[in-house]
């Protein structure tokens, strides 16, 4: 399957402690990792690991963090030839705290980059694709991004809804596929993922799936016909580190999607990899 995905690519510099601090407190980091993040790039480099054929799209500055990004992504056989630069700017940073105590991850996000935006988009080669994935971020020119695509059938449009952004509920009924957040579901009122995927049935377009990973208590999928379905968390023995979790999730639901599985066996393979992502470092 030829993957794109639009998002932001990011340096994470991740310090693992032995356990979270009090505010003003100084400890020692147990270990120190830096590497490639954002939700879209760590979606798409397990899609790379899975086998499909993955490109990124999105802005990068002109420093040494994007040539450090760029060359990440060569790395894991994603392809960047879409990326647009921008001078005077900054490789956007994750600054992640990660408690050994538990598993838990904080994190401090800068960012000076403007968006990848409609006239970039415009830009691509989009006959090249079979599924294009896109973060829920710059909602106006992320709208006309995927009105282009809703004349294409042909290809597959997936939308991640992590935040509650301000307009994001227009871009639903345009998507084919819905990745929602417990974060998100918990902004709306919704506080399990059968009630949100229940009210948002009524603003998807007919035949769109959607999907709600709620951390430990696994993940609802709901099809095109209604169906809802649940699939269990399956945590490792000991969970060492939950960043990127969510996306690896997601690239297991579009993994599973895009070989033709049906619902059930997809939430299941899904939470498989997001498990076994927990219990090591790193994507």
């Amino acid at each position: 399957m030829r993957i794109l995905a639009v998002g932001v690519a990011t340096i994470d510099i991740v310090n693992t402690v032995d356990r979270y601090p009090v505010e003003d407190e100084e400890v020692r980091a147990l270990d120190q990792r830096v590497s490639l993040g954002g939700n879209a790039t760590n979606t798409l480099v397990v899609l790379s690991r899975l086998g499909h054929h993955c490109s990124w799209a999105g802005a990068i500055a002109d420093d040494s963090g994007s040539r450090q990004i760029l060359a990440q992504f060569l790395q894991h056989g994603v392809e960047t030839r879409y990326h647009t630069r921008h001078a005077d700017t900054a490789t956007p940073t994750s600054y992640i705290t990660l408690s050994r105590q538990g598993g838990s991850r904080t994190i401090v996000h800068y960012r000076h980059l403007p968006e990848f935006g409609w006239q970039d988009f415009s830009r691509i080669e989009i006959d090249l694709f079979d599924w294009v994935h896109f973060e829920g971020r710059n909602i106006a020119d992320l709208e006309k991004m995927m009105v282009a695509l809703k004349a294409r059938p042909e290809i597959v449009c997936s939308l991640e809804v992590e935040k509650a952004r301000e307009g994001i509920e227009a871009l639903f009924p345009l998507a084919r596929l819905l990745l929602f957040s417990r974060a998100y579901a918990r902004h709306r009122g919704f506080f399990d993922a059968a009630s949100l995927l229940g009210s948002i049935r009524r603003q998807a377009p007919a035949g769109a799936t959607l999907v709600c990973a709620w951390g430990d208590q696994g993940a609802w999928g709901m099809d095109g016909q209604g169906e809802l379905f649940h699939a269990p968390a399956f945590p490792p023995q000991r969970v060492v580190d939950t960043v990127g979790a969510g996306d690896v999730f997601n690239a297991g639901v579009i993994d599973g999607l895009a070989a033709g599985g049906v619902l059930p066996e997809v939430l299941t393979q899904a939470c498989r990899l997001a498990g076994e992502k927990c219990g090591r470092y790193g994507v």
